[in-house]
């Protein structure tokens, strides 16, 4: 999420008042096995001493999402002061868990969270006022303990682990929010110096404010992709784009038919988005929209597929209100 607009993070004063929770897994439309988006909604309103950017009505964004032993677990960005989990087994219908991690400092934006398989650990990579930590915990629904600071001066984290168990956490230069890759020994060890591989260039990426950032990536028949948003993220223009390399430290060249996710009727601002694959092999990407056109963050949760054609093309279509078939069914 972009945070350009206000250069003080927080008021150290600032008093967080949670006035409404309200989850609307209601409002997905259930008639057989279909859904319409969007399938999660939560709101909280927050009151500072000191009004600021966060103040007023924010919806749940920046969704990460976690595929593990036929549950997913979905991690957004919520009050500024920790996360919460929400677990579904079909990505559309979603029950609100256990707070998972909370920090005594707001802003508490967009995690990631990350099972290693050979120490069959769970490792969230939290952005706590512009800074990149670890914790981890035994299963992905219990309480992360924190293992300290990775990056200063970063938000946005995603581990990706390649196929020969090398690790690469991706992340956001902030402010700039130019997106690099760290190379990782483990989970918890850097390897080295970080790698700058993706700037706002493109017009596209510049609409409101420049900038790119949620870097998510995925591997298809041994070439690198790399989705991320640019544009302002708090307005309708947010949108989602992709590059590729044939190493994932790059270099990377962006696609040139970007942004493949955009703005369209009733699609306001789409953008952030996690990918997980069901059991019959469909990608699907969890990201969030705005609620209407109006700025600020006030976000809902969607999920649409995601497809490569014949040529290696990623593909993608934002939609709400259409009635698609819910995730794994024929």
């Amino acid at each position: 999420m972009n945070k350009q607009r206000n250069k003080i993070f927080f008021p150290g004063a600032g008093v967080l008042c949670l006035l409404a929770t309200l989850v609307l897994a209601a409002t997905v439309a259930r008639t057989g096995k279909t859904y319409t988006n969007p399938v999660l909604v939560e709101t909280v309103v927050i009151k500072r001493e000191q009004p600021d950017n966060f103040s007023g009505v924010l919806g749940i964004g920046d969704p990460a999402v976690l595929s593990h032993e036929g549950k997913y677990y979905l991690y957004p960005t919520g009050d500024n002061h920790g996360y919460d989990v929400y677990i579904s087994t079909d990505l559309v219908n979603w029950r609100k868990g256990h707070r998972v991690f909370q920090s005594e400092e707001p802003g508490v934006w967009a995690p990631d969270v990350f099972y290693n398989d050979t120490d069959r650990k769970f490792y969230l990579y939290y952005t706590v006022k512009g800074r990149i930590g670890v914790a981890v915990a035994d299963q992905p629904d219990s309480i992360f303990k924190d293992r300290g600071t990775l990056i200063e001066n970063g938000i946005d984290a995603h581990m990706f682990r390649d196929d020969d168990n090398r690790y690469y956490l991706y992340y956001v230069q902030y402010p700039g929010f130019i997106i690099h890759v760290q190379p990782m020994a483990s989970p918890l060890q850097k390897k080295g110096d970080p790698v700058r591989i993706i700037q706002a260039t493109d017009p596209w990426e510049q609409k409101q404010s420049a900038l790119t950032e949620a870097p998510w990536m995925l591997k298809h028949l041994g070439v690198y992709y790399l989705l991320y948003s640019g544009g302002g993220a708090d307005s309708q223009d947010y949108a989602i784009g992709y590059a590729t390399a044939k190493s994932p430290v790059g270099p990377f060249t962006k696609y040139n038919g970007n942004p493949i996710i955009k703005k369209d009727g009733n699609i306001f601002g789409p953008g952030h988005c996690a990918v997980v694959k069901t059991g019959d092999g469909q990608l699907w990407m969890v990201y969030h929209q705005q609620k209407n056109g109006s700025r600020g963050w006030n976000r809902i949760i969607c999920i649409d597929p995601l497809w490569f054609d014949e040529k290696g093309v990623l593909h993608g279509r934002a939609t709400r209100g259409v009635s698609r078939p819910v995730p794994g069914q024929t």
